[in-house]
């Protein structure tokens, strides 16, 4: 076997490990949310924090994992100003 199909096929047994570990956590993480009565109170920090990372993940994307029902005004409530 050649470096590069070794390469391939370590690289893509990374990424399956990955999309079930993110499968997992958005599946736990929409259960969980379904068990809180009542609204999700974040701190500041928190919400930074998630404004962050859903920046670099994108707006498609965020909608496609994302709980929360209002992502964009969260993300334009963080941005730096410019």
């Amino acid at each position: 076997m050649n470096w590069k199909r070794m390469l391939t096929t370590i690289s893509g047994s990374v990424d399956q490990e990955l999309l079930l570990r993110i499968e997992y956590l958005v599946t736990e993480n929409r259960i969980l949310k379904n068990q809180i009565k009542g609204r999700l109170q974040l701190t500041d920090p928190e919400r930074i924090r998630l404004a962050e990372i859903g920046q670099r993940l994108g707006m498609k994307a965020l909608e496609e994992v994302g709980t929360d029902k209002r992502p964009v005004p969260l993300s334009r409530q963080f941005r730096s100003p410019r």
